[in-house]
């Protein structure tokens, strides 16, 4: 099958267009850098700017993993390895230690990343200043004003009226003190993992038509207010029923046969390598 398509699917025009690109991106942390996003045999929404970064960037002597909130056996991670994999023939693995480039979904590995890998994130919508203003321009016109009157007001809002800041992803963080970024729709549990990372992090929009970048060693803060500190999720007096983890980002499962909740790390590679 990898012989009746060029490798990695994109044509090589595509791919060094979508490698200047990343280059500029990696050059203006947390800039939103444009692309011509390429068409892909997936539904535009189920990762294919990810994909898009994947394929560019992977070679004979990578090896690849997918996860999607986590799992390395869903449905969007499981397919995305196949097509990758029918496309390079490059070895796939569970392990976040073993791979040389992580594409995600939703979730950052609990594993420490080193600098020789590559983290890539599906980001379905870039613009972190689109929930305050839709329209385009006006958002461009904000960032390059330093205009983010408008997302402080509604943290400020928010703890108005619930006494604390109900956001739980995509929680808006500001990258080397010049750019309001989407960190995409990871839990805010993940945002601490951004600053001063050892790997490099790659986000990319195929619908929205966006990458930006998160280069090693950057500063990236969340937005907080002086007086009231960014907290993270709390699963204080919780642990994965599995393997019995405190520290990590725990799903809270239903069973409806028995009525019973309990709690499972969302990392599924980690809870198997902590048990083994």
């Amino acid at each position: 099958m990898i012989d009746s398509y060029n490798y990695a699917f994109l044509d090589e025009g595509s791919k060094r267009e979508i490698r200047r690109s990343i280059l500029k991106a990696v050059a203006i942390p947390g800039y939103q850098v444009p692309f011509a996003s390429r068409e892909l045999p997936i539904g535009r929404g189920w990762g294919t700017g990810g994909i898009q970064l994947t394929l560019s960037l992977i070679g004979p002597d990578d090896t690849l993993k997918v996860i999607d909130q986590g799992s390395d056996e869903s449905v969007n991670a499981v397919n995305i390895k196949k097509f990758v994999k029918m496309c390079t023939n490059v070895p796939c693995t569970t392990r976040t230690q073993d791979a040389t480039i992580v594409q995600t979904r939703h979730r950052v590995p609990e594993v420490p990343m080193r600098n020789d890998q590559i983290l890539v994130l599906q980001v379905p919508l870039p613009e972190p200043l689109r929930i305050v203003e839709p329209k385009e321009e006006v958002t461009k016109r904000m960032h390059a004003e330093l205009d983010y009157a408008p997302i402080w007001l509604q943290l400020y809002e928010s703890l108005v009226k619930y006494g604390k800041v109900t956001i739980s992803t995509e929680y808006p963080c500001m990258v080397e003190d010049r750019y309001i970024m989407n960190p995409s729709p990871i839990p805010k549990f993940d945002n601490p993992k951004l600053h001063e990372a050892e790997c490099l992090y790659l986000f990319g929009a195929g619908r929205e038509k966006k990458i930006y970048a998160i280069p090693p060693h950057t500063k990236v803060v969340s937005l907080a207010f002086d007086d009231v500190p960014f907290e993270k999720e709390n699963f204080k007096g919780k642990k994965c029923r599995l393997c019995g983890s405190t520290d990590t980002y725990l799903d809270e499962i239903y069973d409806a046969v028995t009525g019973e909740r309990y709690y499972q790390c969302s990392d599924t590679s980690y809870c198997k390598e902590v048990r083994g």
